[in-house]
């Protein structure tokens, strides 16, 4: 598994990529604040529910959470269902708030 740190991803989404995000907080925490991409909850990461994002199984997908250990925990997960390129966002949400959206 990889690690991106939110200066390298805020960089690279600036640069035109289109960069798949997958935010595994839960519904409240997405309320409050969020950077984008798709809502898949860790529980249902946990429970073998990935269907919403099969299709992505041999690209690179960004895993973010609150602090970056949630979506650690997910990534290893995804991997071991076969997903191919998983990238933990380092730091998470509260990362991008102090170093991106200050």
């Amino acid at each position: 598994m990889q690690q991106i740190t939110v200066k390298e991803l805020k960089s690279r989404q600036d640069a035109g990529e289109n960069i798949i995000l997958v935010d595994v907080r839960e519904d409240h925490e997405r309320e409050e604040y969020n950077i984008g991409g798709i809502h898949h909850k860790l529980g249902d990461i946990q429970n073998m529910d990935t269907e919403a994002l099969d299709g992505f199984k041999d690209k690179e997908i960004v895993i973010y959470c609150r602090s970056g250990k949630r979506s650690l925990n997910a990534c290893l997960i995804l991997e071991s269902l076969g997903f191919e390129n998983v990238v933990n966002l380092e730091g998470g949400v509260l990362a991008w708030k102090e170093e991106i959206d200050n």
